[in-house]
């Protein structure tokens, strides 16, 4: 009898079995082809939505997340890292056909929080939020002494200079006579010459170079239906003695391609938005209501800190290879960031 009294109460008895744990999930990687396949479609839309600079292209994806939220929807977040072109925001060049603007030319770097939609396989940007800047001064010059710096673009040199090089293509043109929408980047070389180099856009007028001549205050740019946009190059030389080449292009009328401040007063080449600053910001110069900063709320906080987690992974990567390993062997690359197409600033 005492037997049994033990096995029943053995059996009633909580049993406190440990149950496995599930395993970890394996890390996203940031170079895996979906989201190269999302990054794409972002930088796509990023440039569509910019409507001032110059077109930007990926150089890396920081940090990935995703968050499921149905058997065919999910949330996709993407940090990433991008580099300025030398095409103008608004040539007509295919972005795969831009060259990323080196680091001897001062290189400007833009930081994009994306927020996607995959539905049934099909990815939707929802949200943007960039901002962008040069790479510092300090940087610039330790590596190239002597590479002339990026100058604030309401500069009065550089302001100086956008109009002397416009009024020379316009004396020189027989064509349409060109006005100034707005100046793109300059930077100046103190020595051992004196040099300015500046970039700006630039649209067609009704006018002739010849007409304008009579007053040029009636020439107006063409309307939207027959506008052609354009971008000038050009060089100047102030000492020992002056000097000036002006490269100017007009694209002819693209469909669609229009300028944000068509009636503006352009003879300054500035929006109230880049005064003091020596590059377009892509913050400033997005206008899409969904890629403004209010959509900030929208990005987790994992993405906005991304950049910090980025950078200490990178370190503790660059610690983990001090490691003496046998020859031959390569340590595997962390999940994120992601391979950086270009280069770093």
């Amino acid at each position: 009898m005492k037997v049994l009294v033990a096995l029943i109460l053995l059996v009633q008895l909580p049993i406190h079995q440990a149950v496995p744990a599930a395993p970890p999930s394996p890390p996203l990687v940031c170079d895996d082809p979906e989201f190269e396949a999302a990054a794409e479609i972002a930088v796509n839309y990023i440039n569509d939505h910019n409507h001032h600079g110059y077109k930007f292209a990926l150089n890396r994806i920081e940090n990935v997340r995703t968050l499921p939220q149905g058997p065919n929807k999910e949330m996709l977040f993407l940090e990433l890292d991008l580099l300025e072109t030398k095409c103008p925001i608004i040539s007509p060049v295919p972005l795969e056909n831009c060259t990323v603007r080196p680091f001897e030319e001062h290189a400007v770097e833009g930081d994009c929080d994306v927020k996607l939609q995959k539905l049934d396989g099909k990815l939707t940007v929802l949200a943007s939020k960039c901002h962008s800047h040069a790479d510092s001064a300090e940087d610039v010059t330790r590596i190239c002494p002597d590479c002339p710096l990026l100058e604030n673009l309401n500069n009065t040199e550089v302001l100086a200079g956008v109009a002397a090089a416009l009024n020379e293509h316009n004396s020189k043109t027989p064509d349409a006579y060109l006005k100034l929408l707005e100046i793109g980047r300059a930077r100046i070389q103190y020595h051992p010459v004196h040099l300015l180099f500046v970039e700006f856009a630039v649209a067609a007028t009704n006018c002739s170079a010849e007409e304008s001549k009579a007053n040029v205050d009636v020439c107006q740019l063409l309307p939207e239906d027959e506008s052609n946009f354009g971008f000038c190059t050009a060089t100047i030389a102030t000492q020992p003695t002056t000097d000036m080449q002006v490269d100017c292009k007009l694209y002819g009328h693209q469909p669609g391609v229009t300028y944000p401040h068509p009636g503006q007063d352009t003879s300054a080449g500035l929006l109230p938005s880049v005064q003091g600053f020596t590059n377009h910001n892509l913050r400033l110069s997005h206008s899409d209501p969904a890629a403004s900063e209010s959509s900030s709320s929208e990005f987790p906080t994992a993405a906005i800190a991304a950049k910090s987690v980025a950078k200490r992974a990178v370190a503790e990567a660059a610690q983990h290879d001090k490691v003496v390993r046998p020859v031959g062997f390569a340590p595997p690359p962390p999940p994120c960031p992601g391979r950086i197409r270009y280069f770093k600033i």
